[in-house]
């Protein structure tokens, strides 16, 4: 049987697969459930995966995945009840988008910040499953592909040549994985943390050093939404 809040953790990550594709962040769990510290978040996922409710997916970031339900909930989140004369769904349509195209923007830095990327280089078909539900300011939804360079950001699962999906957005929450623009010039993937007039870029890597700079000095390009990983 589980707690109150195991029970609002499992349908909140159940909510956001359903929605977007990929699990909330720990900021975003802790923040949902009201809890100070994530502690609290990782004794309530070890909680649900000794009891065989979630299991957790190695080698990729945020990756948690539903493997049971309390009874009388389902999987998938449920809808509000609509008018019967509605069409019928275009099923033909439906499964054109199952694949999205998105543009591959080159290798960024998940250590030494690199030049800044411009022009894609080509495209990368991704599952529209690992596409976020709201807009960016760039075409295919506001998603874009990059390839990784480097190991910095290996303890969050996330290694050189993995290509990882973005979101196109200029603000995220503390605790994200961002794309970060520093000088217009330079451009890195690391966890965002603001420290007053600072902005922190965190690695994944305790070999790393976190670099902090005045927050005019940063910019967000986009949010890590998704990963693709090829054995």
């Amino acid at each position: 049987m589980l707690t109150r809040k195991q029970k609002e953790l499992l349908l909140l990550i159940r909510d956001r697969l359903a929605a977007d594709g990929v699990s909330p962040s720990f900021d975003e769990m802790k923040q949902s459930l009201g809890l100070k510290s994530k502690s609290g978040i990782h004794r309530l996922i070890t909680g649900l995966e000794e009891r065989g409710f979630i299991k957790r997916l190695p080698h990729r970031a945020r990756a948690l995945e539903i493997v049971k339900l309390p009874d009388g909930e389902s999987k998938t989140r449920k809808s509000k009840s609509v008018p019967s004369d509605l069409p019928t769904p275009d099923m033909a349509a439906i499964a054109s988008v199952q694949s999205v195209a998105l543009p591959l923007y080159g290798r960024i830095a998940a250590g030494t910040p690199i030049e800044a990327l411009r022009d894609p280089n080509g495209s990368l078909d991704v599952p529209a499953g690992l596409l976020a539900s709201s807009r960016g300011n760039v075409e295919n939804g506001g998603h874009y592909a990059l390839e990784i360079s480097g190991d910095s950001m290996i303890e969050a699962g996330i290694l050189d040549g993995d290509r990882v999906i973005i979101r196109a957005c200029d603000h995220a929450n503390d605790g994200a994985i961002v794309v970060a623009l520093v000088d217009e010039q330079e451009a890195t993937l690391k966890y965002l943390r603001r420290e007053g007039s600072m902005v922190a870029l965190e690695p994944a890597n305790k070999n790393y050093e976190t670099r902090r700079l005045p927050a005019s000095r940063v910019r967000v390009q986009g949010e890590l939404v998704g990963l693709m990983r090829r054995y």
